[in-house]
Parts: structure tokens; sequence; C-alpha cells
């Protein structure tokens, strides 16, 4: 019997074509073999399409040969191999192989590799904001549901903890929300942070993972990263048994875990009802409906857009997909069965669609649940919900060019005399459309510059 496992799908989708990997969801059928999932039984599972006899076979393999990136303990010391830091920038981002399974994509995104650049970030940072010798920094970090962030989030403690930084752990948590916990003022939740760290690699796939970081100046941009990444270099030679142990330590010492997104989410509630003239629910009758495509946005539905009087249902893969495989163990043995090809499917793949809204399937899933719910307005994230594309009740698209000029529109209605932040791959009609509305308008190539603007506008307007 061959089948996949999927995750926390309505029965209505037992035979949805999976649009990122072709292959077909059939769940029903296997539900009486759900109890076979060995270590992931009793998680958001419901089957897998292995027999009884491969399962059994399974469990008698030792998991000495198990490889990926899963410490057996948290003691162990890994063995470090030689790395090119270099090769882990992408821009003004890391990124990198963090889980193991995809032919010729070997991991070098390590958790000594990971603690490594975390450290770098600590020392850079230091020598930043080296204003006050006697402040005590702290860096926050948040990630998306890919099945790496908590091994990832953990090693990059015990890098931030070693350089002698207080280390704030927010769990699942938004690229925005990151950067918005350098601006926030509450000291209750240990904030503002001097830094922060997103762990994130957007809609790569599920093997990979990576880092943006953020001060209140915003994101860093391709001189930081190389910085960062050549005194990783450094930091990673310099490993011994002895620092590595007495960085889990002072790790163990210097953790804090804030519930930031709940936070956050208020103050978006909050800043919505202040613009709206403080009206309690101003999108009461609206039906918007959420696609988080199984990344960190699905809160916007329950903890955002309800509170505001909205009607959600229709929101779809809101459930963090691949947050669930948090013990070294079960990742081991999720390794083991995907490099043995029992598995071609299992948490932190993005079962439904690729979380990318510039993807064809994913836009396609949104406005056909507009369509079938008869929806006001439909609104996709990416998984680190940086990025997002809206429908409207026709099931028009207003991705790229068409969200930026609708954006536009309101702002400058708004805000006559604004002036509109872009980049060069919008199109020639999008300036014309805008240059109507104002006759200044800015192209931002950098995108360090460009994200960082995003990023800026989107605070200044929530919490003006």
């Amino acid at each position: 019997m061959m089948g996949k496992i999927v995750q926390n799908l309505p029965s209505a989708q037992c035979c949805q074509q999976n649009r990122q990997f072709g292959s077909l969801y059939q769940r029903d059928q296997c539900a009486q073999f759900k109890n076979n999932l060995l270590l992931f039984q009793r998680r958001k599972l419901t089957w897998t399409g292995i027999s009884t006899m491969q399962l059994h076979n399974m469990s008698n393999i030792s998991q000495r040969h198990v490889n990926c990136n899963a410490s057996t303990s948290a003691t162990a010391v890994p063995s470090l191999g030689k790395v090119d830091f270099l090769k882990l920038q992408n821009g003004s981002d890391i990124r990198g192989v963090a889980v193991d399974g995809v032919a010729g994509e070997p991991i070098n995104l390590t958790e000594t590799v990971t603690q490594a650049i975390a450290a770098a970030f600590a020392a850079w940072l230091l020598d930043k904001k080296r204003t006050d010798s006697s402040k005590h920094f702290k860096i926050s970090i948040g990630h998306d549901s890919r099945i790496s962030a908590q091994k990832l989030q953990d090693a990059a403690s015990r890098g931030i903890a070693g350089a002698g930084f207080d280390v704030v752990q927010y769990g699942l948590a938004s690229t925005p929300a990151m950067f918005n916990s350098t601006l926030t003022k509450n000291e209750n939740i240990l904030c503002p942070v001097d830094g922060a760290i997103m762990i994130t690699a957007s809609h790569l796939p599920y093997n990979r993972n990576g880092f943006k970081f953020f001060t209140n100046a915003g994101g860093l941009g391709k001189a930081d990263i190389k910085d960062i990444l050549e005194r990783a270099a450094n930091i990673y030679n310099g490993f011994t048994p002895e620092s590595l142990k007495e960085a889990e330590i002072k790790c163990s010492l210097s953790i804090s875990k804030v519930d930031y997104m709940t936070v956050y989410a208020s103050d978006l509630v909050a800043a919505v009802r202040k613009a709206s003239g403080n009206i309690e629910k101003p999108l009461e009758g609206f039906h918007i409906i959420v696609d988080a495509g199984n990344g960190a946005g699905g809160f916007f539905a329950g903890k955002v857009l309800e509170p505001l009087g909205a009607i959600t249902s229709g929101s779809q893969f809101l459930e963090p997909d691949g947050n669930k495989l948090t013990n070294s163990r079960e990742l081991a043995w999720f390794s083991y069965l995907i490099k043995s090809s029992y598995l071609d499917q299992c948490l932190g793949l993005f079962p439904n669609h690729i979380p990318n809204p510039e993807d064809k399937a994913a836009m396609k899933a949104i406005t056909q649940a507009v369509l079938d719910n008869k929806a006001d307005l439909g609104i996709i994230f990416d998984t680190d919900v940086d990025r997002s594309a809206a429908v409207d009740s026709t099931g028009r698209e207003f991705n790229r060019n068409r969200l930026i000029a609708l954006m536009s529109a309101i702002v400058l209605e708004e805000h006559p005399g604004t002036t509109i932040v872009t980049d060069s791959v919008t199109s020639d009609g999008l300036t014309i459309f805008i240059e109507k509305k104002i006759d200044q308008i800015r192209f931002v190539v950098s995108k360090r510059i460009r994200y960082d603007a995003h990023l800026r506008l989107h605070f200044l307007k929530i919490y003006q």
C-alpha cells in the first residue's frame, strides 16, 4: 500500500493534489494505520502508507545509522567539519541546508555553524552599539514553521549566551514582528531588544533554513552579512569542547521565553482601532479569508481579524506545518524515513501549496477559497509573513503592481504628498498610476533599503 503523511487536512481534501511535489494524498483509506507512526504517533499526523511489517523492520534499526542535524543529547559535542561560511550568504540574508534528505544537498547549516553565526552577530552588534559599557544586551530569536527551527533556535541561543548576551526566545514568530521587537517599548516583555534574529528560509523547500537579522535601524545589508560570516568562521574555528560546554551552561542561565506574538497581535488590533476612530470592531460584517500556507501567519485570522469583527470562516492552512518535530530523536527518525524513501512528505514540507504569494498554485488556492465561501477578501502570506497578496470578492488578484497601486491610492487619499517607495522591478504602468496621484516617486534598488523601507513604513503606519 502506498501513501503519504499529511497533517490536519479536512476529509474533503483526502485526495488533494500536492502541487509542490506532485504527489497525491490518500488519507482516509489508511486511517487504520495511524497508530503505526512509531515516534510520531499522538501528534497531529493522520497516517502513513508504510506497511506494518516495514514499520516493524524500521523499529529495529539502530539510531546510530541516522544522519541528520540533531544531536543525540543536549551535552553531545558535535564534530567540526570544514565550512565555507561565505557560501551561506544570500544577499542580505543567510541561507543553508539544515535537514538531510534531498540528494546532492548535504547539510551545511548545522547547530554548531548556527551557534557560531549567532555569536558573530552578537559580536557585530556589540561593535555597532558600544555606547554604554555597563549595558547588558538582549537579542530576541523567532522562527517560522520549519522542522529544523527549534534546533537552530536552541543553537543560536547558545551562541548568543556564550557571547555574554541575554537571549529572549519567541518561538513561532513573523519577520515583521522580529523587527518590531527592536522598537517595542515594554519592559514587561523585555522590549526593546538590541537585536533580533528571524530563523527562516521564506518559501524555500523544507530542508532549507536561514537567518534574517535586525536592529532598531532596520535589516542588515550585504556588507554586514559578509562581516558576520567572516567573524563566524573565526569563532567556529576556535570552538573547543570546553567552550561549547561553557556556552551551553551560560545559555541555561540566560534564556527568557516571551509570548511576543500575542502582544504583537494585540498591538496591531489596537492600532487598527485607533486608525478607524476608536471603533471597537471596524471590520464587523466583513468576511476575510486567510491562507497562511502552513507558515507563521495563521495568527492573523484569530488574533487580529476576529477581534476587529471580521468573519474568518473558510480560512485555510493556518496551522504551522513544521512545528511538531522538536525532539532530536524524532527529527533523526524523520531524516531516516526521508532518506530511505519510506516517506516523500512529512511535517515541515508545506503540504498544501508553496507558501509564496507569487506562486500560481498558491494564488489559485486562496482565490478558490474566496469564491467558494463568498468572502469579501482573501489574504495570503508567505512562510515568515513578510510578503502577502490579496484577492477580492470576484477572485481578482492583487499582487505586486496591483497591490502596490491599491496601497498607494489609499495612502495618497489619506496623506496627500506622501512619497511612495517602490523598487526597480515594478512596471511602467505602476509608475504612471502613482504619478497621476503624486509627483514624487522614488525607486529604491538596494534590497536592504527596500526591505528597511517596507518595515519602517509598516511600523509608522500601524503605530503612528
